[in-house]
This record gives structure tokens, sequence and C-alpha cells, in this order.
């Protein structure tokens, strides 16, 4: 299915799930139709299941917007006091589309706990209360953070609410034609020996244009070690900028922890980074790889890109808006220190070049979105790769033939 087409089963009403490989564009279809909510001024809680994918769109966590926090079950008591709670009750009786970014990250029991409350807020009778609910994601990618947590769409809710399947299938992030057979192999578990020669073929190997390529990790000890060492070997003096803040403290506390430009920015000439946000006018997307050449006269930094060209990174915002309003905002110079991040955090970005360490893979769809993170199997420096860093979940293989199926 293309864009195009998937775009307007959104803006028919109806209940969907967006899906697609890795780099078929999802995030930007989802921003789209939340453009067009806006223009049509539609009322639309936009969430995701983690912080970081919540900032990708300007929304918030389904828990913090549903008002469940980390519970996956309400007593009767605590769902009374929920439902009488006046901003939650506010905030779902307004809404008439539901965006959940990121679903395979969420799981069954507080899907259902989402669409209880919101029964239980509008109406007892329709799935979600009557809200439309879209979501949109990729169950081959990171599974629920909690061990052996079901998947979304084996919940009841996911059942009562007949969701209509959009499966995107134009490829926007590769252009690599054998890498993207490649990565397709993996997705379908038929990846074998000529798949991973072809991986190893990039064991150790150079990438034309980057001496040091974006270091991909699977633990947070790795990444916050490389950073820090490796800006402490550029010499030269340090610029730090402070990320400020506005709004209810608990909203300022979710964007800071989320969003993927660090409360203190530390650099210096010299020092790799990485654009964090989409800014396409201004030349960058999330993702995009530069070396910071120096500063302008107002101390931005100015930061050398892949093409030649040098951007000015001036401060930008991650907000939460409700009803078109925005209640707490960050602001901070769009940039992160670029030698390492973690699989996790590297969920939903396009890199110009990877080194990828998968020697410690240690779930289903690690290696997945490690690798399909980038634009070209050239543009990949392997590092290590152990056995399991291929794995994609068996049942979620046979789910997703059903959802190829059901799209048209």
């Amino acid at each position: 299915m293309t864009q195009s087409q998937a775009l307007k089963i959104l803006k028919s009403g109806e209940n969907v799930f967006l899906t697609g490989s890795a780099g078929t564009g999802k995030t930007f279809l989802i921003n789209e139709f939340i453009g067009h909510l806006k223009n049509k001024k539609i009322k639309a809680g936009i969430t995701a299941s983690t912080g970081i994918a919540a900032t990708h769109i300007g929304g918030r966590t389904i828990h913090s917007w549903a008002g469940m926090g980390i519970e996956k079950n309400l007593s009767p008591k605590k769902m009374n006091k929920l439902v009488r709670n006046k901003k939650t009750r506010q905030r779902i009786e307004e809404t008439q589309t539901l965006v959940i970014d990121e679903i395979s990250m969420l799981d069954a029991d507080r899907l259902n706990l989402a669409d209880k409350i919101c029964k239980a807020i509008k109406n007892p009778f329709l799935p979600f209360g009557g809200i439309q609910v879209i979501m949109s994601g990729d169950f081959f990618q990171l599974p629920p953070v909690e061990k052996d947590a079901e998947f979304a769409y084996e919940s009841l809710a996911w059942k009562e609410a007949k969701v209509k399947v959009c499966y995107l299938d134009e490829q926007f992030r590769q252009n690599d034609l054998v890498f993207t057979d490649l990565l397709n192999k993996i997705r379908n578990n038929s990846a074998g020996a000529d798949e991973m020669n072809s991986l190893k073929s990039r064991l150790f190997k150079s990438i034309n244009g980057f001496d040091k390529p974006t270091k991909l990790y699977t633990h947070n000890a790795d990444v916050d070690a490389v950073n820090s060492y490796e800006l402490s070997r550029v010499p030269g003096k340090e610029s730090a900028y402070q990320m400020t803040s506005k709004g209810p403290a608990e909203l300022v506390k979710f964007l800071k922890k989320s969003c993927l430009a660090p409360e203190e920015l530390k650099l210096k000439t010299g020092a790799m980074v990485m654009f964090v946000k989409n800014n396409f006018e201004a030349g960058y997307v999330n993702g995009t790889l530069g070396v910071v050449t120096g500063f302008n006269e107002d101390n931005y930094p100015l930061v050398k890109i892949k093409s030649g060209e040098e951007i000015a990174a001036t401060p930008s915002g991650w907000n939460i808006e409700e009803n078109e309003e925005i209640v707490a905002s960050v602001n901070q110079i769009p940039l992160r220190l670029a030698w390492a991040i973690t699989v996790h955090k590297s969920q939903g970005m396009s890199l110009d070049a990877a080194e990828i360490d998968l020697s410690r893979s240690f779930e289903y769809g690690m290696g997945y979105v490690a690798l399909s993170r980038v634009r070209t199997l050239a543009g990949m420096r392997l590092m290590g790769i152990n056995k399991g860093a291929l794995r994609v979940d068996p049942k979620v293989l046979e789910k997703d033939l059903e959802f190829k199926n059901l799209s048209i």
C-alpha cells in the first residue's frame, strides 16, 4: 500500500493499524495525518508507547495521556479516582482521534487498560469509548519491555476495535536493493549463510566519507563511556548549552527524559554530532551526522554534514500539545554527541553511517532495528554479531503474514 492510499484510509474515521518494514515512512505519514487533524480542528490525543517515540510526533506517552501511569490494571477504587480526575476526564472527553505510535512496545494489558479508561469516561458500549484509534508500528522491531508480555494485537481492545490494516510497502530509507533484500530476509526469517556472509563482509570495514561513524551499542554503559571519552580527547575550548523549559513539572520532566537532546550539551570544535530533530528547511533530519566546525557570532555551533553544507544549529523546541495549545515545552540545540548511541534510542532514525556491534544482542528485533537504521550496506561497519542478532519472533512472523493479507 502507498502512503497516499493509507492516508486516505486514516482520514476515513476508521480504526487503523499502520505498519510496514523499517524505512517505509510510518512516522512521516503519522505526522502528515496529525497535520490533517489540526487543519480540520479535530481534537486529537497524540501519543506513543515510549517517551522518545512521543517526541518524534509532538505528543506524550499513552500511559500519561490515559492517566494510568505505570499501572497495567486498576482496582475499582483507583479507576473511580482516575475517572473523577478533572484534567484526565476533560482530555479524554474532548478527544476524537487517538494516535498511538510505536505500538510494538505497548503490551496487551496496557492497551486494554487505555480502552477501559476511555470507555469509563466516554461511552462504555464502544471500543475506546467511540474514539477513532490509529496505531502505528512494526512488531518485528522492539517488543514490550516486560518479559513474556503479550503483544498489543493479542488484546481484547484490539479485537473489539475491528482495526483496518494499512501495510506500507514503499521503501524510503534504503536505496540499496541488495541491502533491502537482505533486511527483508531477516524480517521473513529466511536469512541464511549468504545473508550472514554479506553482513560479515562489512566486519571492521571503513565507510567512505566517515572516519568515525556513529557506533550503535545494545547497552547504555557502552554508549556513555564512548561519548565521554571521545569528547575528552578533542582539544580546545568547550561550549555548554543548557536546556530551558516551560510548563508543569511532571510534563517537563517527561520531555527532558524523552527528548534525545541532553539537558546539558557540551561541544567542542571537532566534536562528532547528530541532529535529533527533523527540520527539512534547515537541511537536516533526525539522524543526520556531522562535525562541529566552529561557532558563529551568537555562539551557536556550526555543523558540517556529509554533503559539505555547513548548518548553524540553533535552539529548537519539543512540545506537548493539547487541543492545539502547547502545555509544556523544552528548548535546546537539536544535537547530541554522536560517537555512540543505543539501538533502542536509534529506533525511528535514518543514519548516514553506523558502526554496529551486535555481539551482545539480547532480544528479538534488536539486530533488525540496528541494521535497518542505515541506508546502504556500504554505510555500515560491523564490529561483531552473535547468533541471536538476526532472530525475529516466530509468533510475529505468522501474524505479519495475516496483516499483509488484510491490507489492501
